[in-house]
């Protein structure tokens, strides 16, 4: 097999081994800066990565749990929901009542005359445009009917022109005919719908019943509404009415419901502290003088990330008799941030009076746990946050680093270039050397043996 080495013809020498050693040995030590850099910075990008989606994560979690639903420690029942329907907000107490709903809210509706012919029936036979007015509740509204509309083109025309306004029509046909419906989405005593105008529909038209209140009592006690929907009648309370029968409400302590929540709060800060903390911990590798930092060891964006929500959970909220999480039985690890719950001091809180109210206050509300968590790591979120910051930042050094490779390639390939052309040119004057001793001593051999005459 040939030899692979490359040997200056007039030295003799390895002269591209001799250049690549000396560029490999000028290059090494910057090298090796650069790559180490490289890695670190890499490491420490995926890092931050990494604890931003916790972050993001963490905070999802959270927001679905700020609301009444999911902190409230009382819960509302209907006995028969095709009756009525009830939900609760933080004004809620508990208790229970008795409603009988003896009159639904209706709203308004209009027919027209028949006209045959169905949908493609004409409406306005004439020559000129006709005006429609719709009126409801002191509010009257015009729509222009064309020379030659249909039914089924006056009906878009008003359901373009009002259905913002709770206004809507629609075509009904059987064996006499078609009629077009004007409909109202108000319910109601006093909202009934009035047509007038010039138009042939403003004519020989049917206003049905008229709109009316909900009738019923609470307890016994006679009350009206406009809606079905009432949001007043008990406080905290909202009812919807849907049938003409009795049902009973009932608003009571929901502890199961508010127990999952707040397992739920502390499964997702877990979640979180375990992402920083595997990002950030020193580990202990053979002997104990020997240990591995993560990749944000000392970060200080980390601490400050880790000091601002662990404050939270320290803060007490105002309004609320719980003074602190470890009254209900959340505890914190000292060694790893993490949270757990137990249960009984957990079922010792909830027992005490109103404990299941009181826990809630703890957590929602402008001031409770779950949005001053939201706000105390808000700044590290988002496009412009923090976190997206230093991965810019991070980024960028890394550009950076590639330029300072590329560089010193070149600069490497300068001297490469460099030191051939010397060693080339040794070379070569070695070889006129050599060439010239030869030619020397061939004189020489040549007067040292003359030839015989």
């Amino acid at each position: 097999m040939a030899s692979s080495t490359i040997t200056g013809v007039g030295s003799g020498f390895d002269t591209v081994g001799i250049v690549t050693a000396l560029v490999n040995a000028e290059k090494a030590p910057k090298q090796s800066q650069i790559t180490k850099l490289q890695t670190n910075t890499t490491t420490q990008l995926s890092a931050v990565g990494t604890v931003k989606a916790a972050l993001e994560s963490y905070r999802a979690a959270i927001a679905k749990l700020n609301s009444v639903s999911s902190f409230n420690g009382l819960a509302a029942s209907s006995s028969d929901e095709k009756i009525s329907k009830v939900t609760i907000d933080d004004k809620a107490s508990s208790g229970t009542y008795a409603l009988e709903v003896t009159q639904l809210a209706t709203a308004s509706k209009v027919t027209s005359k028949v006209f045959e012919g169905g949908a493609s029936a004409v409406v306005n036979a004439g020559t000129q445009s006709t005006t429609l007015t719709i009126s409801q509740s002191d509010n009257d509204y015009n729509v222009a009917i064309p020379a030659g509309a249909t039914m089924q083109q006056t009906r878009d025309a008003i359901n373009t022109q009002l259905q913002s306004k709770g206004i809507s029509a629609n075509v009904l046909t059987d064996a006499n005919g078609s009629r077009l419906v004007f409909s109202s989405q108000t319910t109601g005593k006093g909202t009934d719908i009035t047509i007038s105008g010039d138009s042939e529909l403003s004519t020989g038209y049917s206003a049905g019943n008229p709109a009316v209140n909900a009738e019923y009592t609470i307890d016994g006690i006679a009350m009206e509404s406009s809606s079905n929907k009432i949001t007043s009648a008990i406080s905290g309370v909202s009812l919807e009415l849907i049938d003409t029968k009795a049902s009973t409400i009932t608003v009571a302590s929901n502890t199961g419901t508010l127990k999952t929540s707040v397992q739920s709060f502390v499964t997702a800060y877990n979640a979180l502290l375990t992402s920083i903390n595997t990002q950030t911990k020193v580990t202990a590798t053979g002997d104990a003088a020997t240990t591995t930092s993560g990749a944000l060891t000392g970060d200080a964006s980390m601490r400050q990330l880790v000091n601002g929500i662990r404050n939270e959970l320290l803060q007490n909220t105002s309004g609320s008799s719980i003074g602190n999480l470890s009254q209900m039985g959340i505890s914190t690890d000292q060694k790893t941030g993490l949270l757990t719950l137990d249960d009984k001091k957990w079922d010792a809180a909830v027992a005490t009076p109103d404990g299941a109210i009181e826990i809630s206050k703890v957590f929602t509300g402008d001031a409770g746990l779950v949005a001053r968590m939201t706000k105390a790591t808000s700044a590290y979120v988002g496009t412009s946050g923090l976190l997206a910051s230093r991965a810019s930042d991070l980024n960028s050094k890394l550009t950076d680093l590639t330029t300072e490779q590329g560089e010193l390639d070149r600069r490497m390939e300068s001297l490469k270039s460099t030191l051939s052309a010397k060693y080339t040119a040794m070379d070569t004057l070695i070889a006129q050397m050599n060439a010239s001793s030869s030619s020397i001593m061939t004189t020489l051999n040549s007067l040292n043996n003359p030839k015989d005459d």
